[in-house]
């Protein structure tokens, strides 16, 4: 830049303004109807599909913490070509065929602009997003926000990190997010349905809200609390039976029916539909870290327990939760082992499986109140808690992408099961990661499974920092699936990743 071989003679200051670019190209190819659940699980829905050969190119400026006011944007577009699958669909007539269907070979995955002021933020467009607590890398997947699913455009404003809540003196910390989407995934959604039976919308709204509570990160104890809660409000909801449509329902998503959604707080509807309007969903999260003081190994501990409407925000659902343990090494194995996570997800008492309410049905003689049926990530008005087929939950639910007969819902959301992970670096060359779970599903609290659907996945991950290249690095993973949620598959990428930096000047 001119202004590095020239002085400045403005008078006034600069400071570096750095882009950052990478660049990505991977190519995987296996066996079976898609790609293995660790090969695609929390990737932000790139890579689904048996084979494909796929590129990225992005480039963003991050946000200053250091200053009262900073920017931040990005943008990354993805082009490739994949292997195709095949879904059962249902024709006006009554007829049924098979459509096949593929990704599409040019996307926009991020695009986003951010002003931060002092400790907040305001943000508007598709950026990609993980857990706000556990660790992405070797976690199972958030049971809200987790990174499975590509990103919902949306404005989404909040505090930019844990704050100091006054009058506690440190003690307490106090985090917070709101975000209004909406989804853009109706044409594939209109492609994927199988119009055989359930529904569709199109059109809605994604709502999002966050709080938590953290106690003081310098004590060799702290923990954080508090809860997320997302939903779907608003569109066009069309019922069809083989093909045919045989209902219409217009959904309100009004500015007073926004604001509810921040804490639903009743329903202008009677005797039809749900207790709050818009679907929503959420978690009760805990986290409690504990640093060890002889050997800076750090332990922590948490749980995500799932609700759908007020039966499970008031824990009527036992047990249902991912629970986990992460352990971060310090310099105990020289690197070998950096970090290991164990985690256990049960989601098999969803309230019950009856739902009665005596006001659903006037003059009845029955007056006792019965709270069931709340199907996690599944609603009879909304869509499922998806994006383009994919869960924005868990991805250890398998996501209606997976139902060949093109059935736009889990199918599977009474499951448990366990994760582990480890990840470890030796040198500063090289690192890995693996992977293995067990799951067993059970259908639905409707509609339960004649027989346990089984899943057994596993991966092994090697990075290498090439030295004479810096900023590239090479990346391989091979890995299996090995039951019926969804299916029997195996796969192997290799991707090759290049980033660099480029430092210009702002006033």
């Amino acid at each position: 830049m001119l202004s590095t071989c020239f002085p400045d003679i403005s008078g006034e200051k600069r400071r570096p303004l750095e882009i950052e670019f990478e660049a990505c190209g991977t190519v995987n190819a296996g066996t079976g109807d898609f790609a293995p659940h660790y090969m695609s699980a929390l990737g932000h829905g790139k890579l689904t599909q048996t084979n494909g050969v796929q590129g990225s190119i992005g480039a963003c400026k991050r946000r200053d913490v250091s200053s009262g006011f900073s920017w931040s944007a990005g943008v990354e577009l993805g082009v490739g070509v994949a292997s195709a699958s095949e879904y059962k669909h249902w024709s006006a007539d009554g007829v049924e065929y098979i459509q096949r269907m593929r990704p599409a070979d040019v996307w926009i995955q991020q695009l986003y602009a951010e002003v931060k002021w002092r400790s907040l933020f305001l943000e508007a467009g598709m950026k990609e997003r993980g857990s706000a607590l556990l660790n992405d890398i070797l976690t199972s997947g958030d049971v809200v926000e987790s990174g499975n699913a590509r990103p919902v455009p949306q404005l989404r404003a909040g505090f930019v990190d844990f704050q100091n809540v006054p009058l506690t003196d440190g003690w307490l910390q106090i985090q917070g997010e709101l975000g209004y989407g909406k989804f853009a995934d109706g044409g594939w959604m209109k492609k994927f349905y199988s119009y055989g039976s359930y529904h569709l919308n199109t059109g809605a709204y994604y709502v999002y809200r966050r709080l938590y509570f953290r106690t003081n990160t310098e004590k060799n104890v702290s923990v954080t609390f508090g809860m997320q809660a997302a939903g779907e409000i608003g569109g066009v909801t069309r019922y069809y039976r083989l093909g045919q449509l045989v209902k219409t329902r217009n959904l309100k998503a009004g500015l007073w029916d926004m604001i509810k959604m921040i804490a639903p707080i009743g329903s202008e509807k009677h005797g039809e539909g749900e207790y709050m309007d818009g679907n929503n969903l959420g978690s009760w999260d805990v986290h409690v870290r504990w640093r060890l003081p002889w050997s800076g190994d750090v332990v922590k501990m948490y749980m995500q327990k799932p609700w759908e409407k007020g039966s499970s925000i008031g824990w009527h659902n036992g047990w249902d939760a991912l629970w986990g343990i992460e352990y971060k090494f310090g310099n105990s194995f020289g690197g070998i082992v950096t970090g290991a996570v164990v985690e256990y997800l049960d989601f098999m008492n969803q309230s019950g499986a009856i739902h009665y309410a005596p006001h659903d049905r006037p003059g009845s003689t029955i007056e006792t109140d019965v709270s069931g049926g709340d199907q996690y990530y599944n609603n009879s008005e909304y869509n499922s808690y998806t994006n383009y087929g994919l869960g924005i939950g868990s991805p250890f639910l398998v996501s209606p992408l997976y139902n060949r007969d093109g059935y736009p819902a889990y199918v599977d959301n009474r499951v448990r099961g366990f994760h582990a992970a480890v990840t470890g670096s030796p040198n500063d060359f090289w690192s890995y990661r693996a992977a293995i779970s067990h799951k067993k599903g059970y259908g639905d609290g409707r509609q339960p499974r004649a027989s346990e659907g089984k899943c057994t996945s596993w991966l092994i991950e090697v990075s290498y920092y090439v030295s004479r290249v810096k900023g590239l690095k090479i990346k391989a993973r091979i890995a299996m699936d090995r039951g019926t949620m969804p299916g029997d598959n195996f796969g192997a990428s290799l991707s090759g990743i290049y980033r660099f930096s480029v430092n210009m000047w702002q006033k």
